[in-house]
This record gives structure tokens, sequence and C-alpha cells, in this order.
């Protein structure tokens, strides 16, 4: 048996539910990307009682002293350290000096001035994305709501597929501009903030996880809308026909036997076709049924 009209609806709002989550939590971070940067290690400063991997030591603490040969003892790569950062839609992260903590500042600022338009299309657009998100569910939910009829909640089924589709196309325009503005900055940006290695992080894949569930969400939703149409329309032509087929009876004066047998052949029509369709059969017509149909429906 196929899923039902109230599961399949269940199903779209809860994809939605999950996808909206996805894309704040993905939105919010700053892990789109990250990776390490190159950067000289500065000097220590102060006595040094312990070696220090984060900077440069002198052979001597008394670096003012011009009587002493100074002198350093990291040589070829060892003068250098592989800071982590990473960055999203609104920062980019690097760790500080001490290797403790991370300094931040906004992405826009690290985007080259000439293409910073593709940064604020991936921000327009992955609002645009959570706000059509969060109103086809919106829709989904008034959508279940008993109070209203069969009419209006196909009007109301069709806007949130509509919203949710359109919200999974700007989520992936929103996917693909953050990763043209991310590797313009990587090839244009500020020297003192290019990396020297960079991978896409877990914000990046939760939000391509709530792009993919979103046209899940949209699929069930659109699935839901047409299941429901086709329905409607298969019993609104069996009521026409049933009426079409008593007016001409009527017409001709045709015995009421005759117009019972009709009526039942009329029924079991229906049962195979439901049953074709894989929903669960409708009950006969009350007034023509017998005592085992009755106890059947």
């Amino acid at each position: 048996m196929g899923i039902q009209r109230a599961q399949r609806a269940s199903l779209a709002l809860t994809l939605n539910y999950v996808a909206f989550a996805l894309a704040v939590s993905a939105v919010t971070t700053s892990y789109w990307c990250e990776g390490t940067r190159k950067v000289v290690k500065p000097f220590c400063m102060g006595t040094v009682k312990v070696k220090q991997t984060y900077c440069i030591r002198f052979n001597s603490s008394n670096i003012n002293d011009t009587r002493l040969v100074q002198y350093i003892y990291e040589t070829g790569e060892e003068k250098f350290l592989m800071r982590k950062f990473h960055a999203g839609i609104w920062f980019s992260c690097e760790q500080t000096v001490d290797l403790i903590g991370f300094n931040c500042r906004s992405f826009l600022e690290i985007t080259p001035d000439h293409e910073r338009g593709v940064l604020w299309l991936c921000i327009v657009a992955e609002c645009l994305y959570i706000a059509l998100l969060f109103t086809g569910g919106a829709l989904m939910v008034i959508e279940m709501c008993p109070c209203f009829n069969l009419i209006n909640r196909l009007k109301l089924n069709a806007f949130a597929a509509l919203c949710t589709a359109l919200s999974g196309l700007f989520g992936m325009v929103a996917h693909m501009m953050f990763t043209t503005a991310f590797q313009l900055a990587v090839q244009m940006g500020p020297e003192d903030w290019r990396p020297k290695t960079w991978d896409y992080s877990w914000s990046y894949l939760l939000a391509w996880g709530s792009f993919g569930t979103c046209m899940g969400s949209a699929v069930t939703v659109l699935n839901h809308y047409t299941k429901t149409i086709t329905e409607f329309k298969f019993k609104r032509r069996t009521i026409e026909k049933k009426l079409r087929i008593k007016q001409k009876i009527l017409e001709l004066d045709m015995p009421e036997d005759l117009w019972y047998i009709n009526s039942l052949q009329e029924q079991a029509d229906q049962h195979a076709a439901l049953y074709v369709n894989s929903n669960q059969p409708s009950c006969f017509n009350p007034t023509i049924l017998d005592n085992w149909d009755r106890e059947y429906c």
C-alpha cells in the first residue's frame, strides 16, 4: 500500500524542518572552508625559559646589548609557522600568534573590491533561501489544519510546493556563489590572508545537505498535490458518469432493478480502480449494500 495523504504531508513537513535547521546551522557558522597559512614566526619577547615553537628565540635574552653576537636556532622551514584558519559567509578566523585562540574579521573585507558583488549575491540568495523555506513549512502546517476544505488545502499545498522549490533554487545559487567568492579571495585576496592549503568543511556539507533535503521536501509536496488532484478528478468523473447514467435511465423509464444492477457495477469498477492506484478502497453506496459489504467496509 502506498503512502497515504496524511503521511505524505507529514513526510514533506519533516523534510522541510530538517532542511531549515541545516540551513540555519550552516549560515550561522564560519566553517564553510578551513585550511592553513604559512607565516614567518615572530621573535620571542622577554625572557624565554622554555622552548616555544611559535616564535624565534635568540641565544641571549638581552637583545639590546650590541656587544653580544645574536643568533637564532631556527633554520629553514623551522622559521615558518602553519596557522589554522576557517571561513564562512560572514567571518574569517585565524589562529593567534600563540596558537591558543582565533582572531576574526569580516569576510567582506577579505574579498577583492571588484568581486564583492558575488559575495553580496550569495548573502541575498541565502537569506531568500531560508525565508522561502520557512514560508513553505508554515504553509504546510496551515494546510494540515482540519478547518479548511479540500479546495483551500489544494491551494495551500500548491503555494507550499512553489515556495519550497524556489527556496531550493536560491539555495543552490547561494552555495555556488560562495564557492566562487572564496576561490576569488584565495587568488586575489590580501597577502596576509591567502591560505597555503584549504578545503571545504562541515558547514559547507550542512549547506548542501540542506539543499538536498529541501528538494526532497519539494518533490514530496508536489507529489502530494498531484496525487490529490488525480484522486479528486477521478471521483468527479465517476460522479458525473453516474449522474449521466441515472438521467438516461429516468428518460427511458427503465425498471428500478436495472438501476440497482448498474449501480453495483459502477461501484465494483470504482473499487477495482482504487486497488490499481494503491489506495484504500472506499465503501459502496450504503443504500445498495448488503450485510457482508457493510461488515467489510
